[in-house]
């Protein structure tokens, strides 16, 4: 396989993106900022060619083949670039392997293109909210901030305006991180690691290695954040080429960040500093507090004064749509834990609650386990209400761990009027489905979004 070295290489050259979504449109955008020449392709030829060229930024070019790509194009580029959607394994994407033609995704695009510091965070639960965090505090210090990613901002569209003076605050998927070769972040973080994406990825093995990517192009001169208390990144600390700072939530440590009682703490050089009490934050829940100790850590590695970063963790609000409080009604609390996509979120989600629970859960089918979701519920949800291709699997599920009160909805709308019959004061109503919302939803921010505007629509009494 030709390596490139320099996007210069690409000037005059064609270059294959795959996937006309967001990233894609990214990615377009960027290599004819270096003077390439992007052909963009999608396999669904129901697409429309003047659609996507109107997505194209003005004075942006791109040949656009939908459907099948001829021979000859993919015989003709340089390098393809694949959006995160798009598996590495197919047949299709071998063939640019078996060719020696380079894969890349937009993050190493955007990486080899855009300049200034680098923050990479990953995780299977709690970027948005720590990137997010991270991101804020970042802003605080440094004029010149971008926060982008799976966050939901090309990192490709950033990186065309960054310099020196820079600092890129990633958000990065385990798709994302399958196509990387050169990105190496100053500071990287893995939050955690449990069962996700396992239809994609087919192995646990498979899975970690992609998140662990984040890290691998790292020297000890940078750092890497990692969780004490999650047994693939406890593994993996061993074996980071990065150095390692931990952080906890179960037990004090000798180095790190460590939760004390109701104070996070951090150890160094055999001192200990209290740093703060976890009622001065504005989240709810360990997963949380979990993510606050990672964003001190990433940031305190990136030389930002812990007085500047533990002011605006006291001000940060939840992120949209991740154990989101929406409003009290008829006594009723209502939240939305939308991105509660896999059973692990979920488990944070229902964690957090601290009264009886109405629990709306099901949607599309990763592959999944629910037996220790269920298991957590530790007799907290009062009615289980189950919605999407998951329901009657999560029901069977519910069942053997002896949950009783399990209710089928057939739309999410019914789904949350009978969370509204079986609430009373005093209880809390949670959407965290423990799945994806395809099938559903386009994406679990549009579940969000109606849950808040079913919840906003009660009246405040009888």
């Amino acid at each position: 396989m030709k390596e490139i070295q320099s996007v210069d290489e690409l000037q005059g050259k064609e270059v294959l993106v795959v996937g006309s979504g967001i990233s894609g449109i990214g990615a377009v955008e960027a290599l004819c900022h270096v003077g390439a020449k992007p052909v963009l392709f999608d396999a669904n030829d129901k697409l429309e060619q003047e659609e996507i060229r109107a997505k194209l930024p003005q004075g942006v070019q791109a040949q656009i083949v939908l459907g099948e790509l001829p021979v000859e194009i993919a015989e003709a580029v340089c390098l393809v670039v694949l959006s995160p959607g798009v598996p590495t394994d197919t047949a299709f994407v071998e063939a640019f392997h078996t060719r020696g033609t380079p894969v890349w995704g937009e993050i190493e695009l955007a990486y080899r293109i855009g300049r200034g510091r680098v923050i990479g965070i990953t995780g299977t639960n709690g970027k948005t909210t720590t990137t997010t965090l991270v991101g804020e505090i970042m802003a605080a210090y440094c004029n010149d901030v971008d926060v982008v990613g799976n966050i939901g901002n090309p990192y490709t569209q950033t990186a065309l305006d960054s310099t020196e003076d820079t600092v890129t605050v990633a958000e990065i998927s385990s798709f994302q991180l399958e196509t990387i070769e050169k990105f190496r972040p100053e500071v990287s973080a893995i939050l955690n690691i449990t069962p996700d994406h396992l239809n994609r990825h087919h192995t646990m093995e498979n899975y970690a290695a992609a998140k662990e990517a984040v890290a691998v192009n790292q020297t000890k001169e940078e750092t890497c954040v990692l969780n004490y208390e999650n047994s693939y990144t406890k593994d993996f600390g061993d074996r980071c080429p990065a150095r390692v700072v931990w952080f906890s939530s179960a037990r004090k440590l000798e180095e790190g960040y460590y939760l004390d009682g109701d104070d996070i703490c951090r150890a160094k050089d055999g001192e200990v500093v209290r740093l703060m009490d976890i009622h001065e934050m504005n989240l709810v829940g360990i997963c949380n507090v979990e993510n606050v100790m990672a964003a001190i850590a990433i940031t305190q590695a990136m030389g930002v004064p812990m007085e500047t970063i533990l002011s605006v963790v006291r001000q940060f609000r939840a992120v949209e749509h991740r154990i989101e409080y929406v409003a009290t009604k008829r006594g009723v609390e209502y939240y939305n834990d939308s991105k509660g996509t896999n059973p692990d979120a979920a488990i944070q989600g229902i964690r957090a609650m601290s009264r009886p629970t109405v629990l709306i859960g099901g949607g599309y089918d990763k592959q999944s386990d629910y037996d220790e979701w269920i298991e957590a519920f530790d007799h907290k949800v009062k009615c289980l209400v189950l919605i999407g291709q998951t329901r009657d699997k999560i029901a069977e599920c519910a069942r053997k761990h002896g949950v009783e009160n399990i209710i089928l909805a057939d739309t999410f709308e019914e789904a949350f009027e009978i969370c509204v019959g079986q609430a009373k004061s005093g209880d809390a109503v949670l959407l965290s489905p423990a799945c994806a919302s395809w099938g559903m939803f386009p994406n679990y921010e549009v579940r969000g979004k109606l849950f808040k505007e079913l919840v906003n629509r009660l009246e405040d009494a009888e």
